[in-house]
């Protein structure tokens, strides 16, 4: 399963500014903080914008709350501020204004308070309020880190691993991710274990991943439960262990997490660390599938297909195979354009089919690289072009596609596209038959029989010929019964001739089933 793809959100503080831990619990503390408010006290007057915030010891009520953070922000009181700009953000108590926000985090930083500080600069980071500006981001974030703020360090680390604001900087990177990671925050430990996964920044090491993703995972950071579960499916830093991955692509699954979903749909898929269940196996991918996971989506799509954990439905396979496909997955192209070409689950098309192909075969998708060349070939949905289809046939070949590797043998053979060359004929038929394709080795055996592009050898001929016969190809095996029956390649053994041709006469193969005829 792949697990390169995440998407990392960091997220602004809301209501750090909470000096003391249940300090509104008294009637005789309200009333005194009310008093001093409503002379201009604008601690008390804080304090009292907490009370109404979380309703402790008064009624809840944002409104409130946001009347009396104003008037302590108003004089300057730095966590008024901060909250306030926080209230602005989420719309609590006030019509959501991003700017208004971005204002007074502005004026709580000036002062030096450090989660104003971050938020100011993931503010510019985002453009949320302000223009997006990293250089900004990173000048507010410095100064959080600077006073020790987890969420800036780590936020400072990722703008020196993707080069936002300043030089991309890996080994930087690594150090802030470390200084955060070091707090306890989850999201530089992700961080930091994706870092040593790779080895960006830092010797690849997936024991030393696997250590920062456990703490991360262990917080409830789901992207890290997701990967740390690929790491004990794929045995990367740990003892190999389905049950495990299982267990950890369950938690981060649970949290909502697509590709968590997916990857635990296709533990259900293939019985991997669980009773294998097709039923599971749909569910989990239709989970991730609403979400626009793309890959759950082309999943989901082959289950309707073929009718695996659902009834057999060709137009819900098309409608899957059609979202994974518009967002770019090349296999679900591929199949998308299958559906085309053949007319299952919708109007045959081999225009269509031929552009799904196309955007399959340009991201590298040997199958559709291969059909598309089909394409050029026979002139199916775009002009006839052996030339074109030797160019696609030879890229999926390259990939080890065993049947481009056959057609490009054909072509060389034919000098369709290519001018004619055995030699070249011979050795893709070579490699396709290595890979066990019965046509290429039947093709194979023919070289070696007449001696074309290949020294002749009747034992070499018989060899390939027999791959192919045992494959149940119907050439192959009247073929085979003549090299037994004539003694070429094999000793001559007419029993064995007898048996080979029945195999392919009773198949339907005429010239078989005339030299059984003749015996």
């Amino acid at each position: 399963m792949t697990n390169k793809f995440f998407h990392f959100s960091f997220f602004l503080f809301v209501f750090l500014a909470i000096p003391i831990s249940g300090f509104c619990q008294e009637e005789k503390s309200i009333n005194d903080w009310m008093k001093k408010a409503k002379k201009g006290d604008a601690d008390a007057q804080f304090n009292l914008g907490i009370c109404y915030h979380f309703g402790d010891g008064v009624p809840q009520s944002y409104e409130k709350a946001v009347e009396w953070y104003q008037k302590a922000a108003n004089q300057g009181y730095a966590l008024a501020q901060f909250n306030l700009g926080a209230c602005y953000s989420e719309g609590n108590g006030v019509p959501q204004d991003k700017v208004k926000a971005a204002e007074w985090y502005q004026k709580a930083a000036e002062q030096g308070y450090a989660a104003a500080q971050y938020n100011l600069g993931q503010c510019y980071f985002n453009g949320k309020g302000v223009p997006q500006n990293y250089e900004k981001a990173i000048e507010w974030c410095q100064k959080a880190a600077d006073q020790e703020l987890s969420h800036a360090q780590a936020l400072l680390g990722f703008c020196y691993e993707k080069g936002n604001g300043v030089p991309q900087n890996y080994e930087k990177a690594v150090e802030w991710y470390q200084k955060a990671a070091k707090q306890g925050n989850s999201y530089a430990q992700f961080l930091l274990g994706a870092c040593y996964h790779n080895g960006t920044g830092a010797p690849q090491s997936y024991e030393k991943a696997v250590e920062w993703y456990q703490k991360a995972a262990e917080q409830g950071h789901s992207v890290a439960q997701c990967d740390l579960g690929s790491c004990y499916e794929e045995g990367k830093g740990v003892p190999q262990n389905y049950e495990k991955a299982v267990e950890w692509y369950r938690k981060a699954a649970e949290q909502g997490n697509s590709k968590a979903q997916n990857n635990l749909g296709l533990c259900y898929d293939e019985g991997t660390g669980v009773p294998q269940n097709k039923v599971k196996a749909v569910e989990w991918y239709q989970k991730a599938a609403d979400q626009g996971y793309a890959r759950a989506q082309f999943n989901l799509g082959v289950c309707y297909h073929i009718g695996d954990g659902v009834p057999q439905n060709d137009g819900k396979a098309v409608e899957w195979l059609k979202k994974a496909a518009e967002q770019g997955y090349a296999e679900a192209q591929a199949l998308l354009g299958v559906c085309y070409d053949e007319g299952t689950g919708v109007s045959q098309d081999k225009v269509k089919a031929a552009e799904w192909y196309q955007k399959a075969a340009e991201q590298g998708d040997a199958d559709a690289q291969y059909l598309l060349g089909v394409c050029y070939e026979n002139g199916d949905g775009v002009p006839k072009n052996e030339g074109k289809a030797v160019e696609w046939y030879q890229k999926a070949a390259n990939q080890g596609d065993a049947t481009a590797q056959f057609n490009l043998g054909l072509c060389y053979y034919d000098g369709k596209g290519v001018p004619q060359n055995y030699e070249k004929a011979a050795e893709w038929y070579q490699k396709a038959a290595e890979q066990g394709y019965a046509e290429a080795q039947l093709y194979l055996a023919y070289c070696y029989h007449d001696g074309t592009g290949v020294p002749q050898n009747d034992e070499k001929a018989a060899e390939w010929c027999q791959k192919a016969a045992e494959q149940g190809d119907a050439d192959a095996q009247y073929n085979l019964g003549v090299c037994y029956n004539i003694g070429s390649g094999v000793p001559k053994n007419k029993a064995k001739a007898i048996e080979w041709f029945k195999k392919a006469a009773a198949q339907g193969h005429e010239e078989a089933q005339k030299a059984l005829e003749s015996m």
